[in-house]
Formats: structure tokens, sequence, C-alpha cells
């Protein structure tokens, strides 16, 4: 990607848009890539506001070099040196430059007194004593800086303040021009050629300057640092030795061994032409840089889309396969078993009478009105086993699901830091017994709501008032769970027969085809209370999930704004 002063208002405005799309992003989970695309957007976001936006907005400004270099390279007696007075301090306590120190000549103080470059430093002029804190950049105005260059004094590259190592890459990044800063003792330092491989990758402008180089090996040390720089690609960068040599007594260095780089630093001012070279080669290797910045976002955003993704299914399989199982329950006749059997078999009468369905349903009849007038068991006896049962087959099935689902979490990236988070979803909700007895309660009413709509006229309501509501709405329960594959209790004989007589009873009041409807309707009703429940547990692990699931669309939105920065180029 290139770009050319001058180029139309479209570029700006793609760059701007791409900008708010990157600031816009974000990585929510904590993966292994995630620490590396954070610190990689921030720059980016650093290096578009600092950089690439002013420069566009105002290609004309003045060039900003920085000085930037090691712990002790002298950066700040050279800036001294060449302004001809004290502007940055300079001694033996390290770190000396904690805030960066911008000077500009009078003319040019426009380009720099507002936010236009780094617009997250406050400006504040004074001496350096009272002007040195976090978060400023001190301006200096000099007569003898020639207009159309500005000089920024950086913290050290390898500083034992963070901030200030941070500080200098971010100003580094802002700039048109490095000044480089080393000495001959530390010119194959790593920590500087880390950084000055980051100014080939992306093309930007360098000079360095070779400083207090003892005399006797300067022959020696000024090509073996030519080599270095061809080497990393850095060939072209012009290097400006200074001897070793004693300070004035104003604390400058003599003017005879800065004068080729002032003269250098001069007519670069002066020339426009090769001011716009400068502009032009590092503004053409930041927006390239661009390129690689975003697709690692882009990737990043994609990893994370994946992982969630990831961990909405290890949910949504294990709360399906709850469902699936909870359904068999209610129809493999598993419920009319154990102490629903026995309930119902103490209250119909064991031995002969399920040898004798046909006289059964008026024995079953007697029995009903025996319960009614306190002679036998109560029908309720069969109902609370009977709720009781479907509510454990739910919360079962539930407390299974919590279990899978925090296995398969805390296998999958990120997956243990929201359980971690949320140490609730390694089990279902707390309330789950409750709101399950609740829901069962509420279908078993449902039942019976059934019963007296479909009994509502005069034969049929006689009928169902001889078994009484609660009776028929028994019966119509144990039918509904005796339901396989479209047959039911009289066509499977499920639990001993235990729906049979139930079934038969339902018929002789409402007939074939009505007990079919009622029993599909009953069902149905429990089946949509059971998917709500389940539904509910899945939604903790969805909801959980969802705080940190990055916008479908924000890979789309970053790739296409990329793509309108590159057509814009």
């Amino acid at each position: 990607m290139t770009t050319t002063p001058g180029k139309p208002d479209r570029q700006l405005a793609a760059i701007r848009e791409f900008r708010e799309q990157v600031a816009a992003s974000v990585l929510p989970l904590d993966l292994p890539s995630t620490a590396a695309a954070k610190e990689n957007r921030a720059a980016l976001l650093r290096q578009l506001d600092d950089y690439v936006i002013p420069r566009l907005s105002s290609i004309d400004a003045p060039i900003l070099a920085v000085i930037g270099g090691s712990t002790g390279a002298g950066k700040s007696t050279l800036v001294n040196s060449l302004l001809k007075r004290e502007v940055s301090r300079a001694g033996v306590i390290r770190p000396t430059t904690t805030s960066p120190v911008l000077i500009h000549h009078p003319a040019d103080a426009h380009w720099f007194t507002d936010q236009r470059v780094l617009p997250e430093l406050a400006r504040v002029t004074g001496d350096a004593a009272a002007a040195d804190s976090e978060g400023t950049v001190r301006l200096v105005t000099s007569d003898d800086l020639p207009a159309g260059m500005a000089l920024l004094d950086a913290p050290d590259i390898d500083s034992v303040v963070a901030a200030n190592r941070g500080l200098s890459r971010q100003l580094l990044a802002a700039s048109d021009l490095w000044l480089f800063v080393t000495t001959a003792a530390r010119y194959a330092d790593a920590v500087p050629w880390d950084l000055l491989r980051q100014a080939s990758d992306r093309g930007t402008a360098v000079a360095i300057v070779l400083n207090r180089v003892p005399p006797e090996v300067m022959g020696e040390v000024r090509p073996h640092l030519v080599e270095m720089l061809r080497d990393q690609g850095l060939g072209t960068a012009p290097v400006f030795p200074i001897p070793e040599t004693t300070l004035t007594d104003a604390g400058l260095i003599p003017e005879a061994d800065i004068a080729r780089l002032r003269s250098w630093l001069v007519d670069l001012a002066q020339d426009a032409s090769a001011r716009e070279v400068v502009v032009r080669q590092t503004l053409s290797g930041a927006l390239a840089s661009l390129d690689t910045r975003s697709e690692e976002l882009i990737s990043a955003s994609r990893a994370q889309l994946r992982v969630t993704a990831d961990l909405v299914d290890a949910a949504d399989r294990s709360y399906a396969a709850a469902l699936r199982r909870i359904e068999e329950g209610m129809s493999d006749g598993a419920l009319l078993r154990g102490e629903v059997l026995a309930r119902w078999q103490d209250f119909v009468g064991t031995g002969e009478f399920f040898k004798k369905v046909e006289s059964g349903v008026s024995r079953l009849r007697d029995r009903l009105t025996g319960a009614l007038t306190g002679k036998a068991s109560q029908p309720a006896d069969v109902g609370e086993a009977l709720q009781v049962g479907v509510a454990q087959l739910i919360e079962a099935n539930a407390d299974a699901a919590a279990a899978e689902v925090a296995r398969a979490w805390r296998a999958l990236p990120a997956g243990s830091e929201l359980i971690a988070a949320q140490p609730g979803l390694a089990a279902s909700d707390k309330d789950l017994s409750t709101r399950v007895d609740a829901a069962v309660r509420a279908w078993q009413g449902e039942v019976l709501d059934v019963v007296r709509s479909e009994g509502q006229d005069r034969r049929t309501n006689a009928r169902v008032a001889a078994y009484g509501v609660n009776g028929i709405g028994l019966f119509l329960m144990l039918v509904a769970f005796a339901h396989t594959g479209g047959l039911m209790g009289a066509e499977v004989g499920i639990a001993g027969g235990t729906a049979v007589l139930a079934q038969r009873v339902l018929e002789a009041i409402f007939g074939d085809q009505a007990v079919r409807t009622m029993a599909a309707k009953a069902r149905s009703a429990l089946l949509e209370h059971t998917e709500r429940l389940i539904g509910e547990e899945r939604d903790r692990y969805l909801d959980a999930v969802g705080a940190k699931t990055i916008p479908t669309e924000q890979t789309d939105r970053l790739s296409r704004a990329l793509d309108a920065v590159q057509a814009a180029s």
C-alpha cells in the first residue's frame, strides 16, 4: 500500500472509518492469543491517532523527528547542543527524561499547540523541573531550529520505568523520522535493534547518531554499524558519528563535532522536496503496516467467535440431550413404575383386578366413590407420587446436563475462566427444584382444565362427575405417560397395565379419539413446561458466553474498512 501527499479526502475518510472500527472492536475472552492481540490493537490505534491521521490531515506540517535511544546514550545532551542551550535535562541520574520535550520554531507553534499530534498528552510549557510530569509533552520554542522541522526528545527505550519504555515506543511510532542515538559501547545492544528492525519492516525513515566514539576506534566501529544497518535493510540510513570529547562549560558538545548533523537537519527542514521524500517514505510504511496489524486483529476476532461458538455448542448439545432423555422417560413407562405403580395398585386394588379389565371399570368407579367418602386411598396419593417422579426425572437430567457442560467447558479455551467467574455454572441453578415443582403442579392443573373442557356437555359431564375431575385428571396423566410412538396404554401394556384401566375409563367417558387428543394435549403441555425449564438452565450458560461474545459483524466491518483504505490509497 502506498500513498502520495495530496491524495483526495476519501483516503483520510477511509482511514478515519477504519480507525472507528478498530476502536469499536473488542476481545473479551482470555485466549492464548488475546494479550498480544490487545497490545497490537492499542498500538494500532495509537499509530492512527498519533501519526497516520494527523499526517494525512496536515500533509504540509513540519517534519517531526523523534530523538530516541538507550539509557545513557546522550540524547538530551545532543538536543541541548543542537539548540545551543539547555531545553532537556541531562545528567547521570536515570531516567533523566521522564516526559517528552517537543522543540519547534516559533513560526510552527500552531502545528503543535493543539491536539493534532499526540492527542493523549497534555501540552505544558515552562522549565523542565516544573513541567516534567506524567501524561504531558513540554513545548519549547527555539530560533536555532529551522522552521519546517520539530525535534522530540523521548524517554529511554530501555528505561527502568515501564511507562517510559511504552511512551518512548509510542513517540517513535508518531514521528516522520527516527533520529536514533547510540554509543560506541552499546550500538550492538538487542533492544535498539529490535526497534530498528521494526522501522525497517515498516519503511520508517531513520538516521543514526553514533555518539561518544573514541577516536582510536572510529575507523572500526562506524563501518561495523553501517554493515549491521545494511543487513537489516537500513543501508540508506545516514550515520553521524560524534567523537568522544570534553563538553563545553555549558555542558554542550563542541560545535565542530555536531556541525555535520546540524547541517543535515537544516537542509532537510528547508528543502520541501526532501521533506516530502521523508514523509512519503514513513507514511507509506505506516499505511502498509495496517495490513499486517489489521489481519492480526481480524484473526483474533475470528478466534473469539470460534471459541464462543464451541462454548455455546457444548451447552446446546448437553441440554438438547437432557431434553431428549426427559421425553423418553415420559413415554417409556418408567414413570409408571415404582412408587406410582404402588400407589395406583393400592388405590384400585391388585390381583384379579387387572385380569378383569371390563368389569374393572365399574369397580374402579366404586373405588373412586369410596375415595371421595374416605373409604379408600385418595387419588391425590397417586398424583403426588406422579408429581415427584416427573420432578425427579427433570431435575436428574438437568443436573447431568450441567455437569456435562462444566466438564466440556473446562476442556475448552476460556471455559474454565467463565466457570471460575461464575461458580454456579458448575451445577444446576440453586432454585431449579422449586421451579420444577411449581411447573409440574401447574401442569397438573392444566390437565384438570383439559378434563373440564372436554366434559362440558351434559352426558359427559355426568360421567366425569361419577369419577370426579381429580380422578379423571389422574387417569389422563397416566395415559399421557404410556404414549409411545403413537400408541397408548392398551396397545403397549406399560408397567403391567398401570394405564390400561385408566384408558378404558377415559374411552368409556369421552371416546377413543377424544382420549388420544386429550393425552396428546396433556403430554404436549408438560413438554412445554419442560422445554422452558431446560431452556432456562441452558440460558445461564448462553448468557455467560453472551457477555463475552464479540459482535458477529465485527470481523466483516474490520475487513470492509481495511479494504476501503486499500482502495483509497
